[in-house]
C-alpha cells in the first residue's frame, strides 16, 4: 500500500513508518494540516493514518478535502481523543475507523489492513481470484461455485492472502495481522503453518489449484 502518515509526535511517526514499511509499504509523512493537504492534492495514497491535533488545525480539514475532492483514500483516525463527540464525528465526516492512543503498533496494521480491503474490495462485496470467489459480506466462500466451509483463521487468512497476491509475506506479518497480541502465547510459528496446511488442503479437495507457496527462509506467497 502507499500510506500518508499525518502525525505531529515525531518519535510515534517515525515508529510507525518504520513498522509499515518492513512489509514493503511505500510511507510518507508529514506533521502539520497544511503540509498533508498539500501531499494530499498532489498525489494519490491507498490510506491515511490521520491525527485529529494537529499543529497548526484540525485534522478533521482533512476528512473534509478528501470529501470535496471526492478522494477514494481509506482514513483511519489515530487519536489521544477517545471522546464520544470526536469519534462520532470523525466517522460521521469520512474516517473509516477510530484508533485511540496509545495502540499496539500490530493494532493498528490490523486496523490499517482492515480499512483498506473495505475500500477496495466492498463496492460489489465480492473478492474473486481465478476459481476462488469470496463474499466478504457473508464471509463466504466458494470454489468453482461449490461452497467450503472454513474456520474463522482460515477464512481471514484467504483474504489477506488474496489482498496481498504476488507479495512474500513474512510469517511474523502474518501472525501479526491474524493473531495481533495473541502470538506473544505461541513459542514458535509452528500454528501458521498448521492453518495453511488446512485452507491448502480445503482449496484443492474442492478442486481450486495450489496457490500458496513457501519461499524458504522469508515466508509464503499467494500467487498463480
Amino acid at each position: 500500500m502507499k500510506i500518508l502518515v499525518i502525525e505531529d509526535e515525531q518519535g510515534l511517526r517515525e515508529n510507525i513508518t518504520s513498522y509499515l514499511n518492513v512489509d514493503g509499504n511505500i510511507c510518507e509523512s508529514c506533521s502539520t494540516l497544511t503540509t498533508s493537504l498539500q501531499k494530499l492534492s498532489d498525489y494519490d495514497y491507498d490510506c491515511v493514518l490521520l491525527d485529529i491535533g494537529l499543529p497548526d488545525g484540525e485534522g478533521f480539514g482533512v476528512l473534509e478535502y478528501l470529501s470535496i475532492k471526492q478522494k477514494t483514500e481509506a482514513v483511519l483516525i489515530i487519536s489521544a481523543r477517545n471522546s464520544l463527540d470526536d469519534k462520532l464525528k470523525g466517522l460521521n465526516i469520512g474516517a473509516d475507523d477510530y484508533l485511540t492512543k496509545p495502540f499496539h503498533l500490530a493494532e493498528l496494521k490490523a486496523r490499517l489492513m482492515a480499512v483498506y480491503r473495505r475500500k477496495a474490495f466492498n463496492t460489489s462485496n465480492k473478492l474473486v481470484f481465478n476459481e476462488i470467489s469470496v463474499d466478504m459480506q457473508g464471509r463466504t466462500v466458494e470454489i468453482n461455485q461449490t461452497p467450503i466451509v472454513l474456520t474463522r483463521k482460515e477464512y481471514d487468512m484467504l483474504l489477506y492472502f488474496m489482498a496481498n497476491k504476488g507479495k512474500v509475506i513474512s510469517k511474523n506479518a502474518i501472525a501479526e495481522h491474524l493473531w495481533g497480541d495473541e502470538m506473544d502465547m505461541y513459542d514458535s510459528f509452528d500454528f501458521i503453518y498448521t492453518h495453511i496446511k488446512n485452507l491448502r488442503r480445503k482449496i484443492l479437495e474442492a478442486g481450486g489449484k495450489d496457490y500458496l507457496t513457501s519461499i524458504y527462509g522469508m515466508g509464503y506467497k499467494f500467487t498463480d
